[in-house]
C-alpha cells in the first residue's frame, strides 16, 4: 500500500480481526484509545508514533500511539483518541479522516485500548507537549506490512503463555499493546 486511498480501501474492504485473548481474569480494566494516524510520503504511507518521556510513571521511555483515557467531554473513544492527538502532538481532529476502529486490546497493565484508524488528509508537522511526548517519527507501513519484521514471543506469566510482540525498527523497538495493535492491523489489511 503505497498510497492513502489504497489503504482506506483496504481497510474499508477487510473483515475485522479476532480480538487478541489475553488473560486479564481478575485485573481491573481502565478504557483507552489512541490514534494510528496514518500519512503519504514521497516514499509512500508512514504511520504515527511517539516516544514516551521519561519522567511519565506509566510506561516511561516506550513508543506508543498518541492517545489516552476518556476524559467526561469525550462523546465516544474516537473522540478521545483525536482529543489526545491533538493534545500530544497537535494533530487537529479535523486533520483527521476516521476510517474506523479495530478490535479492543486488553493488557495486562490494566487497560481496554480502542485502537482507532485514521489518515492525515491535510499537510501536517507534530508540535509536541513535552509533557506527554519526548519525540515522534514515522514508520514506512510497507515495512511494517512485512511479516518478517514482526515478532511474537511467548512467555510464562501466572501459570499461562502470554504473547509479547515486537517490532525492531532502525535503533528503535517497538513492543508491547503499541506493537500487538500493529500487528492486528497488519493481519487485516493483509487478508485482501
Amino acid at each position: 500500500m503505497n498510497t492513502l486511498a489504497e489503504l482506506r480501501t483496504h481497510f474499508l474492504l477487510s473483515n475485522n480481526p479476532q480480538q487478541r485473548v489475553v488473560n486479564t481474569k481478575g485485573i481491573s480494566l481502565r478504557s483507552a484509545a489512541v490514534l494510528m494516524a496514518f500519512s503519504e510520503t514521497p516514499d509512500g504511507v508512514e504511520l504515527l508514533l511517539t516516544l514516551r518521556p521519561d519522567h511519565l510513571k506509566a510506561h516511561p521511555g516506550q513508543i506508543a500511539f498518541p492517545g489516552g483515557k476518556p476524559e467526561p467531554q469525550d462523546s465516544s473513544m474516537v473522540h478521545t483518541a483525536l482529543r489526545e492527538a491533538w493534545e500530544e502532538v497537535a494533530l487537529a481532529p479535523e486533520q483527521v479522516e476516521v476510517l474506523g476502529v479495530l478490535p479492543l486490546h486488553n493488557t495486562l497493565t490494566g487497560f481496554s485500548i480502542t485502537p482507532v484508524v485514521g489518515i492525515i488528509d491535510k499537510p501536517f508537522t507534530p508540535s509536541l507537549d513535552a509533557q506527554e511526548v519526548s519525540e515522534s517519527f514515522t514508520v514506512p507501513l510497507s515495512f511494517l506490512m512485512a511479516h518478517e519484521h514482526r515478532h511474537t514471543l511467548w512467555l510464562p506469566r501466572s501459570n499461562h503463555l502470554i504473547p509479547i510482540t515486537f517490532i525492531p525498527y532502525q535503533q528503535r523497538l517497538i513492543w508491547g499493546a503499541t506493537a500487538a495493535i500493529i500487528d492486528t492491523l497488519c493481519r487485516q489489511l493483509s487478508k485482501n
